[in-house]
């Protein structure tokens, strides 16, 4: 929140403890810059993705998720909804 941006090497991953569209909501209240938001399920699937704009009250995924990566815009694509990953790919973004 107070940096000026997310170096394209670096990420967030945000786990739960179950899989929840309500738990795994974010915000983007006081966020200088926008981020790409992968939402990722109990059994490692990508259930939602999107580009969350700074400032904005709320972003839900469109299914559940325990795990929410958070990562520059630029790695918008590294994803797709469906997608299985591994934990391995999720560390490294």
């Amino acid at each position: 929140m107070l940096y000026p941006e997310v170096p394209s090497h670096e990420g967030l991953l945000l786990v739960k403890k179950r899989d929840s569209r309500l738990e795994s909501a974010i915000h983007m209240l006081w966020m200088r810059f926008d981020l790409a938001v992968f939402w990722i399920n109990r059994s490692f699937q990508v259930v939602d993705v999107c580009l969350a704009r700074r400032w904005r009250l709320v972003y839900f995924p469109r299914r559940p998720a325990s795990y929410v990566l958070e990562a520059p815009v630029e790695r918008l694509t590294d994803f797709q909804i469906g997608e299985y990953v591994s934990y391995s790919e999720i560390s490294l973004v």
